[in-house]
């Protein structure tokens, strides 16, 4: 055999450089390919631009091995001639075989795998080394972003048997760097300190803040300078700009400096507002929708809750694509603006078809009828999201989403696929439980703390009492985003009937529908801020006779045109909570601390207008070095109260948003709910009068001093307690290692507490009762004393079995009231303290 070094040089040559000596011309006679394992002979043969009988030049040679690089499959080719025949002799890319990550701890495996995905590295695949390159640099410039900039990521190769690899990504992230400082140049409106507020990132922190985070990371800057920008923007400054960023490092890169360069600008003011385009007979609503006057300063958030406002008012009448933009004119001598609000409705949108994906289980008739959108109507927004809304209630499905679909070829169709997600099962909470108030009671619960290994939380609740029922539905995923942002929902129906002999409380039915969204973001490695809105619909009906608490709500929101005798609300809640953790476990903890301060209003507008404050504390003392001798202390505060007027009346809060404590989840010792003022109401007294001459007598109604106090009970029970808008409860406990075993559980726990606290009524005014006599005001007590608390002690067991944490608690009250009903013995399922 021979072999022609010339066109081995050539080929070398003409891959590399481009450049070769010319090669003697000849004729292929024949094509061989050699070294082939993994791909075909055919396959391989269909990559090569020349056949037998084609007169082989420098420039086919060229052509040739330029294109079976090309193919991905080979990481080494050589060409060779003997006689007329061509041979090429390849070596194929490996195949990977195993990825394995090592070192990583602030990028998950997750985000690894899918940016190695996009770049076609996976289990399977042939390995180009180039590439790996390249995935180093993307992931250091990644950690870079972050404030890791010694972070090194290393991409080792181990070959195996029959041309196979391993991938092994090492990584060494090293210490985030911290900002050291931040510079504002330029800024003369308002000074550093108050801009500098505004920002997330924090810099130079004195030492006893060594649990907040000044970690460098470049999306928060991004943030930041975006938040900077709608200050001013949202101010009237419409020129405002950040005309650069300066990020310096420390020579150990330890340490950021970070200046921003802004203009201020001058403050602007609307010259105008008009409106372009086709608003399809909707001018006057429209219009309506803007919230921005002539005269008024600048304001660029506004005008964004403009262009949202009415593309989402458009939608509702089937304009599912509406281009909405406003068109600023500056004039920057008068130091005006004037706007041009652009409406292109396009056109209106039938639906065409309906259709459901994602129910294995459910059919589509079942799904079908809840929907409110139906096929060959306009389309609209408002009716989609209610139809989601229904379908998300139902108890068997956990997620649902809807998108829609252009026809093709039909500009003004579009077809709606509803993709619904239906609830797997899963590891279940139950109980059974008989109360002498509460009756015979019910629970079922199905929850997944960890859906198919998405860390998601999914949750059914059904609870039954003698007096309620109750369906909820609930989901979070607490990464939505990689950088932590949590997003989560819950939906609930439920019936409650306080008439019932069991209930505790005042007589009256009570149903409500609600809907809430959360979303919540990290504020450092232990605290996060959770936003959250939500829609109740309450109805209250068959109200007997009113308890003094409940005259004053019941006489300002009835409504005498109801013959029903029904109270309806409809409220539109927000709040917001504030997280702290340092807790060493979810479950069982021995060590660290958690706070929840949380605020909730019913936003102007609603029916039943009232704010709600409350804070939680919880600490856990470590006394031995093995944790088995624990002591742990929780506080919780709260206080509630209505606020504005209704047709001349103060708001109230709502009986439904009360305090109220005695049972296993708050003061254990006492019945559910029997701690805090008691229900009575005022009756008036009559006597019999005189007879007339014809010797009918009729009675006579006698002054407020002779009324008497009624307390409300029920079976013979002490008095119902009806709750209050303030409370302050604490638990002391003794967490101590089960007897005749030297090693911590972790499946099961004993403890002795101690509970007390109270739940009182600041709006309640004992003076207004002086008129009564002696005797009857002796009945009432002082409800709005914050000193009337009670306490309890006993034992409490705590045991994690397979249907879920399991709770038994052997309680007796220190100090409680006469009227005051106890519980010694109690148990719950799938709960912990």
């Amino acid at each position: 055999m021979t072999i022609k070094k010339s066109i081995i040089a050539s080929a070398v040559a003409l891959v590399f450089s481009g450049k070769a000596a010319a090669i003697e011309e000849f004729i292929i006679e024949d094509i061989q390919v050699n070294g082939l394992q993994r791909v075909a002979l055919g396959a391989s043969l269909t990559y090569i631009p020349v056949q037998i009988g084609d007169k082989l030049s420098d420039f086919r040679l060229s052509q040739t091995i330029k294109s079976l690089f090309a193919s991905g499959h080979f990481d080494d080719i050589q060409a060779y001639r003997e006689g007329n025949t061509l041979i090429l002799k390849v070596s194929e890319r490996p195949t990977i075989a195993e990825i394995e990550f090592d070192g990583n701890k602030d990028v998950k495996e997750e985000q690894l795998k899918e940016n190695l995905d996009d770049q076609n590295i996976r289990v399977g695949e042939t390995l180009d080394k180039t590439t790996l390159i390249q995935l180093e640099k993307g992931l250091e410039d990644f950690y870079q972003s972050i404030g890791k900039y010694n972070a090194k990521v290393t991409a080792k190769i181990s070959h195996l048997p029959r041309k196979r690899v391993k991938l092994t990504f090492e990584f060494s992230e090293g210490d985030a760097a911290k900002v050291k400082q931040i510079n504002l140049v330029g800024n003369q409106l308002y000074s550093d300190a108050e801009l500098l507020d505004l920002f997330e990132s924090e810099y130079d922190l004195p030492w006893w803040r060594f649990l907040a985070n000044d970690r460098y990371q470049k999306q928060a800057i991004s943030g930041d300078i975006e938040t900077l920008e709608s200050f001013y923007k949202d101010k009237g400054y419409v020129r405002f700009a950040v005309d650069s960023t300066q990020v310096s490092l420390t020579p150990d890169r330890e340490q950021v400096y970070v200046t921003l360069n802004v203009t201020e600008g001058e403050k602007y003011k609307i010259k105008d507002v008009s409106f372009i385009g086709d608003m399809v007979g909707l001018d006057r609503a429209i219009k309506a929708m803007v919230p921005i006057r002539e005269g008024a300063f600048y304001n660029a958030a506004a005008i964004t809750y403009a262009e949202e406002t009415i593309s989402n008012y458009l939608g509702a009448f089937g304009y599912a694509y509406p281009e909405v933009k406003t068109i600023p004119d500056i004039d920057d001598e008068n130091k005006e603006v004037s706007l041009t609000i652009s409406v292109t409705p396009g056109k209106r949108i039938n639906v065409r078809r309906i259709d459901f994906v994602g129910n294995g289980v459910t059919d589509d008739e079942v799904l079908r009828r809840e929907l409110r959108q139906f096929e060959g109507s306009w389309l609209s927004n408002r009716l989609l999201e209610s139809s989601k809304a229904r379908l998300a209630r139902l108890p068997y499905i956990e997620n649902v989403n809807y998108e829609t679909t252009k026809v093709p070829g039909q500009e003004d169709l579009v077809d709606v696929v509803f993709s619904v997600t239906e609830r797997p099962s899963g590891s279940f909470t139950a109980g059974v439980g008989y109360g002498d108030l509460t009756g015979l009671s019910l629970q079922l619960g199905v929850q997944q703390q960890n859906f198919l290994g998405t860390g998601n939380s999914v949750g059914i609740n059904v609870n039954t009492y003698s007096y309620s029922r109750q369906v909820s539905l609930s989901f979070t995923d607490p990464y939505f985003t990689v950088d932590g942002v949590s997003l989560g929902g819950s939906l609930s129906y439920s019936e409650l009937d306080y008439g019932n002999s069991f209930s505790n409380s005042e007589d009256y039915e009570l149903s409500r529908i609600s809907g809430r969204l959360t979303i919540g973001y990290p504020l450092d490695e232990i605290s996060r801020l959770n936003y959250g809105v939500g829609y109740l619909h309450n109805e209250m009906s068959n109200i007997s006779q009113p308890s003094e608490q409940i005259k004053n709500f019941y006489s300002i929101y009835t409504d005498p045109g109801n013959r029903n005798n029904q109270l309806v609300f409809d409220n539109y809640e927000f709040n917001i909570n504030w997280l702290r953790s340092t807790l060493n476990r979810g479950l069982f903890p021995t060590a660290g601390y958690s706070q929840n301060v949380g605020f909730k209003i019913a936003v102007p507008g609603s029916d039943a207008q009232f704010f709600k404050f409350t804070a939680e504390d919880r600490h856990y003392f470590t006394l031995s070095r093995d944790h088995r001798w624990v002591l742990m202390t929780k506080a919780s505060f709260g206080y509630a109260n209505g606020y504005g007027d209704v047709n001349g009346n103060d708001h109230v809060l709502p009986i439904w948003e009360m305090f109220r404590a005695g049972g296993s989840s708050t003061m254990r010792g006492f019945e559910n709910n029997v701690v805090g003022p008691k229900l009575f109401y005022r009756q008036s007294s009559t006597t019999t009068g005189i007879p007339d001459a014809s010797g009918e007598t009729e009675n006579i109604l006698l002054g407020p001093e002779f009324d008497s106090i009624q307390m409300y009970t029920r079976n013979g029970s002490n008095a119902i307690s009806n709750g209050g808008n303030a409370q302050l409860l604490g638990t002391l406990e003794l967490i101590f290692p089960i007897p005749f075993t030297e090693e911590e559980s972790n499946s099961l726990r004993p403890s002795f507490f101690i509970d007390a606290g109270n739940v009182w009524d600041t709006e309640f005014d004992l003076d207004l009762y002086n008129d009564l006599q002696a005797s009857e005001r002796a009945k009432l007590a002082d409800y709005a004393d914050p000193e009337r608390f009670r306490a309890s002690a006993g034992l409490s067991v705590q045991w994690i079995s397979p249907m879920g944490p399991i709770v038994f608690s052997f309680a007796k009250p220190l100090k409680k009231f006469s009227d005051d009903d106890t519980k010694f013995f109690s148990f719950n399922i799938g709960q912990t303290f």
